[in-house]
């Protein structure tokens, strides 16, 4: 077949919906913040109403989870809130309700974060062309490798989605160079090796992470995976194009509601801010 040949460096014009986001925080003298929630917790209108909150109060790029049974990247707190998700009856098709509810309100960009397996199943052809019906930017695959990727590049390139891989610590040169070229978007930088979950402190290897994207290529690296307050904003927002938060939200809105990620949202992003001033006064 000829979607087997596609390659990641097949000339296609894109205009990506995530690099647009994170380009007009750049603009406005900040980096971004992209902020994850799962698809259907606590309930779906629920995580519909907090990921527009999440995009009032200072989000530039929404992630929404795909609840999944086997969350290998998922700590504690998503894993229970995709496992109430799924139990309430959320069904993949369901996320693409989610994503058209928030496009329509919102001008953050919305990327659906997945595992790989519901998108074969339903079809990687029909999952693309549905999310990018509904308004979506495209995925953040944490389980998809760019060498098995083949029947992505052609949907992504076909629907005018992005492509959002990972790099980790332990990514070797060669790997992280042929991620950065697999990305559309923005590279997503991990940076601990383990799962999801609120840390105390920021991975020390997170600066390595994001610097070996850049000297590969990368346009934009953002940070995940322990992000939880402003202060950690502040410090990768030194270094990396953007900041992803995602457990502290979850559990926010798990003890909360909507109006303490709403809260969260806002004070995260006064990290920017700090982050800004010591810029000008160093």
């Amino acid at each position: 077949m000829s979607e087997s040949n596609i390659s990641p460096d097949t000339p296609v014009s894109v205009v990506s919906k995530s690099a647009e986001a994170i380009e007009r925080a750049r603009s406005a003298g900040r980096k971004a913040l992209i902020a994850y929630l799962p698809a259907g917790f606590p309930d779906k209108q629920t995580s519909i109403d907090a990921a527009i909150a999440l995009a009032r109060n200072g989000a530039d790029i929404i992630e929404i989870g795909i609840p999944y049974s086997d969350p290998v990247m998922d700590g504690s707190v998503i894993q229970a809130a995709t496992t109430q998700a799924l139990n309430n009856g959320f069904r993949v098709a369901d996320v693409f309700d989610v994503v058209a509810a928030i496009t329509a309100e919102t001008d953050a960009a919305v990327l659906v974060m997945t595992y790989w397996n519901p998108v074969m199943r339903m079809g990687v052809d029909e999952f693309s062309r549905r999310l990018a019906e509904a308004g979506g930017a495209g995925l953040i695959t944490p389980d998809l490798i760019p060498d098995e990727a083949a029947e992505w590049f052609a949907a992504s390139d076909k629907y005018g989605l992005d492509r959002v891989f990972l790099v980790a610590p332990s990514s070797t040169p060669e790997r992280v160079a042929m991620t950065v070229e697999a990305t559309r978007g923005f590279v997503y930088a991990v940076s601990i090796m383990g799962v999801t979950g609120a840390r105390t402190e920021v991975s020390s290897a997170a600066e390595a992470v994001v610097a070996a994207a850049h000297a590969a290529g990368a346009e934009r690296a953002c940070v995940g995976l322990g992000v939880s307050k402003a202060a950690h904003v502040r410090e990768i927002a030194a270094y990396a194009d953007g900041v992803i938060v995602g457990t502290a939200l979850v559990a926010a809105l798990r003890d909360g509601g909507v109006p303490a990620v709403a809260a969260l949202a806002k004070e995260l992003s006064t990290g920017f801010e700090a982050a800004t001033t010591e810029a000008a006064s160093a």
